[in-house]
C-alpha cells in the first residue's frame, strides 16, 4: 500500500446546495477502477484514495461564498451508498450516516457560511474537515460507486458549489483483504 507518486490520479465530483434545506446526493461511478472480484489468477483491484481536498464557491462562479450569504451543511463522501443522485431537497438520508463512525465514510466536513456563524476578521466562513484518509492509510473503496451526501441544514441564501478532489491509486488486493473489505463496504 506504498504511496506511489507514478500510480496517483485524481477523480473529481460536486453537487450544488441551492437556496432550500434538504439533503442532495452525487454519484460519482467507479466501475472501470475497481474489480471486487478475483478471477483466475487475475487478483481483485480496489480505489485507494490518499487524500481529499473540499472547495466551496458561490455557484455559477470562481468567487468564494459572499460574506452575506447565510447557510450551514454538512457533506460526506461515502462509498457504495446505493442511493441514487438527486438534488438537494429531493433525497432523503437517514440520520448519522454523515458521521464518523459510519464504516462507508472517506472524507467529511461542516459548513457555514459567514452570515450564519461567527465569521473570523476577514469575515471567512467557518469550514471544518472532520475526517480525510491519508498517504500512510488510504480508504480503499471496492464497490462500484462513491456519493457526495449533503445535509443542508440552514438554507442557503444564495446557492454554493461543493467541490471534491480524491487523489487516488489503483492496489491490487489478496483475497483476504478484498474479502475484508467487501464487507465493511456493504450497506
Amino acid at each position: 500500500m506504498a504511496y506511489n507518486t507514478k500510480g496517483v490520479f485524481y477523480l473529481d465530483t460536486s453537487i450544488a446546495t441551492s437556496t432550500s434545506a434538504g439533503d442532495g446526493i452525487a454519484t460519482l461511478d467507479l466501475s472501470s477502477y475497481v474489480q471486487p472480484i478475483a478471477r483466475g489468477r487475475t487478483k481483485g483491484q480496489g480505489l485507494a484514495i490518499y487524500k481529499v481536498w473540499w472547495d466551496i464557491a458561490d455557484a455559477g462562479s470562481n468567487d468564494p461564498v459572499a460574506n452575506s450569504t447565510t447557510g450551514a451543511f454538512r457533506a460526506g463522501l461515502i462509498s457504495f451508498s446505493g442511493l441514487p443522485s438527486a438534488a438537494v431537497g429531493s433525497a432523503s438520508i437517514t440520520n448519522e450516516t454523515i458521521a464518523a463512525d459510519n464504516d462507508l465514510m472517506i472524507s467529511g466536513v461542516d459548513y457555514a457560511a459567514p452570515a450564519t456563524t461567527t465569521a473570523d476578521a476577514e469575515g471567512l466562513p467557518y469550514k471544518d474537515v472532520w475526517l480525510e484518509p491519508s498517504t500512510e492509510v488510504p480508504y480503499i473503496v471496492v464497490r462500484d460507486q462513491v456519493n457526495l451526501m449533503i445535509s443542508v441544514a440552514t438554507a442557503m441564501n444564495n446557492a454554493a458549489n461543493v467541490n471534491v478532489r480524491m487523489e487516488c491509486g489503483i492496489l491490487t488486493l489478496d483475497s483476504a483483504t478484498l474479502n475484508q473489505l467487501l464487507r465493511t463496504q456493504t450497506v
